[in-house]
C-alpha cells in the first residue's frame, strides 16, 4: 500500500480552500452556473412570468433589458406590479426614473399602488460625447440609495452596458434598461433580456436570455387601471 494512500476506514481529509479562490468566487462581477436560481428576487406580480424567470422573480440587483416595440407600449406596465410592492415597503429606498420618453401619469401611478413619495424624474440632456441618460443611470444604480432604477436609452455600446452591470451589483440596485427592439441583434452582459409585444389587454413577452431561466414566449394580461401610466405631454 502506498504511504499516501487513505487507510481503510478513514475518509481522505478535504485540501484546505484557497482564500484567493474564495475571494474570487465571491466576486459580485463572476456569474457561475445555479447562481443565479439561488440569488433573491422580487416577485413580478404575474405567476406565470415568475414561473420562467431565474428564482421566480426580477433579480434584486443587476441588469435586465426590456426591448418594446416601441417606447410608451406596455414596458411600464410589465414593471409596475413589482415596483409598486417595493416603493410600498417601510424600509424603501428610491425608485429612479431616468429620462422617460413620455410624461408620467401619477394618478395611473398611484391607482397601480405606487408611493409616489418614493419616485425620483430625472431629466437628462446630452452635453458632449457621452450619453447623459446612461451616466445618470450608472450614478443612480451604483449610489446604494435605490432599490430601483429605469432608464430609456435608443443605444447603448456594450462597454457602458458591463458598466451598468457593475454598477447594479454594487448599489445592490435593479437596474431596467428600456431599448428598441431590433437591440436583440446585439450582446449584451444583461442577466436577463426580454422583447415585448403590446396585445389586446396585455402583451407577449419572450425571454431571449435568462441565466438560469427558461426561454420562452408568454402572454400577459394588464390589470385595468385608469389610465396608461405613460401619456404624451
Amino acid at each position: 500500500m502506498n504511504a499516501d494512500s487513505p487507510r481503510p476506514g478513514v475518509a481522505p481529509s478535504r485540501p484546505q480552500a484557497d482564500p484567493r479562490l474564495e475571494r474570487l468566487l465571491a466576486h459580485p462581477a463572476l456569474w457561475r452556473a445555479g447562481a443565479a436560481t439561488r440569488a433573491p428576487v422580487w416577485p413580478s406580480g404575474f405567476a406565470s412570468l415568475d414561473e420562467g424567470l431565474p428564482g421566480g422573480g426580477w433579480p434584486r440587483s443587476g441588469l435586465i433589458e426590456i426591448l418594446p416595440a416601441r417606447f410608451g407600449q406596455g414596458e411600464l406596465q410589465l414593471m409596475l406590479p413589482a415596483l409598486a410592492a417595493l416603493t410600498a415597503r417601510p424600509e424603501a429606498r428610491w425608485c429612479v426614473w431616468v429620462k422617460p420618453p413620455l410624461q408620467p401619469f401619477a394618478p395611473a401611478l398611484a391607482t397601480a399602488g405606487m408611493v409616489l413619495a418614493r419616485v425620483l424624474i430625472v431629466r437628462a440632456t446630452d452635453r458632449g460625447r457621452r450619453p447623459a441618460a446612461l451616466w445618470a443611470f450608472e450614478q443612480a444604480l451604483g449610489s446604494g440609495a435605490c432599490d430601483s432604477v429605469l432608464a430609456w436609452a435608443r443605444h447603448a455600446p456594450i462597454r457602458q452596458l458591463r458598466r451598468l452591470q457593475l454598477a447594479a451589483q454594487r448599489g445592490n440596485a435593479l437596474g431596467v434598461l428600456f431599448r428598441p427592439r431590433e437591440s436583440a441583434r446585439e450582446n449584451s452582459p444583461a442577466m436577463l433580456r426580454m422583447a415585448l409585444e403590446p396585445r389586446r389587454g396585455g402583451a407577449r413577452v419572450t425571454l431571449l436570455k435568462s441565466r438560469g431561466g427558461t426561454l420562452r414566449a408568454l402572454d400577459l394580461t394588464w390589470e385595468a387601471i385608469r389610465r396608461e401610466p405613460l401619456e404624451a405631454s
